[in-house]
């Protein structure tokens, strides 16, 4: 997730109470699969002993804590803004994902520890084929919420939701490791296998946080958006007559909400009610391409110098 999300991001994107419905939902589904999955997980590991099964109990574990935390976050970023938060609640998201991968790198850094003792000291495994038909069942849970939560994704642009899809990704495969596990240390005998296979499903979720904290990050940290979707804001701009040259293009994202701010040069001769009518049809146009984006608009005449902008050489092409 170096830039956004992890899914790419369909037209069709869902807005106000629909986006906050889908929202809810995912994050209900993510929270009873995984109380589903550890109760199995932990039936399972009491059976088989199986390093690679308590790893993915842990991992299990913690994925109902942090879709418990996420529950309440996106609840929280869907408030609407107040008078102490005038741009509304979304960053609870960002600040929920941080939180996952704070929990997520802890689980890492047990199961690695576990791994190296088994690794030292190989036990066997019992009960493998019990194991195995536990992750069987674990894996249609997970594939089916994660297919889910991509469909969400796509419609609500949700960080927090994105975090909890990564791990339930990862948790895919942490169970085709467990697999691999039960099969070559449970029916096989290779009781090394088993910890070889508790430290690579380690790296795999410590990776997993730290692309959740680079997400969070760029999202606290008001990231700009894409190039593509900056070109497309210039783009939208540029097919009004009116308009001679943008500059000061600022953009973020808080939660499903976006915020653009842009300068408008406009002939300096232009009456201020014909100013205001430019402007509102330019908002117009990027919230229609935009859905639940905020657009603030500064007028400015034409060959009036401003100090300290960010005033890029951009002409309109139809002027």
């Amino acid at each position: 997730m170096a830039d956004r999300a992890t899914v790419p991001v369909t037209p069709a994107q869902a807005t106000g109470a629909e986006a906050e419905r889908l929202k809810r939902r995912a994050t209900t589904a993510a929270v009873t699969v995984a109380a589903i999955l550890i109760a199995i997980k932990l039936w399972a590991w009491a059976a088989t002993h199986s390093v690679a099964m308590l790893a993915s109990l842990v991992d299990s574990g913690l994925d109902l804590v942090a879709s418990s935390l996420n529950l309440l976050a996106v609840r929280h970023a869907m408030t609407p803004a107040d008078r102490e938060h005038r741009f509304g609640h979304g960053k609870a998201e960002a600040i929920a994902g941080l939180g996952q991968a704070a929990l997520i790198a802890l689980s890492a850094a047990y199961l690695l520890y576990e791994s190296v003792i088994r690794l030292i000291d190989p036990q066997p495994v019992e009960e493998s084929v019990t194991g195995l038909i536990v992750i069987a069942v674990s894996m249609v849970l997970t594939v089916a919420l994660v297919m889910y939560q991509r469909y969400v994704i796509s419609r609500t642009r949700s960080l927090a939701i994105d975090a909890d899809y990564l791990h339930y990704v990862n948790d895919i495969t942490t169970n085709l490791g467990v697999v691999l596990a039960l099969v070559l240390a449970g029916v096989w005998g290779f009781a090394i296998a088993d910890p070889i296979i508790g430290l690579a499903i380690g790296a795999v979720i410590a990776w997993g946080a730290f692309s959740i904290v680079q997400g969070a990050y760029n999202e606290l940290m008001d990231r700009e958006f894409e190039d593509d979707d900056r070109r497309r804001i210039k783009e939208i701009v540029a097919r009004h007559r009116d308009v001679i040259s943008l500059h000061d293009l600022r953009t973020r994202r808080s939660g499903h909400r976006s915020f653009i701010q842009l300068h408008l040069e406009l002939p300096a001769g232009m009456t201020l009610a014909e100013a205001h009518r430019i402007s509102d049809e330019v908002e117009r146009a990027i919230e229609d391409a935009f859905p639940d984006t905020e657009v603030l608009i500064h007028q400015d005449p034409a060959g009036v110098e401003e100090p300290n902008v960010d005033k890029r050489p951009w002409i309109n092409p139809t002027s």
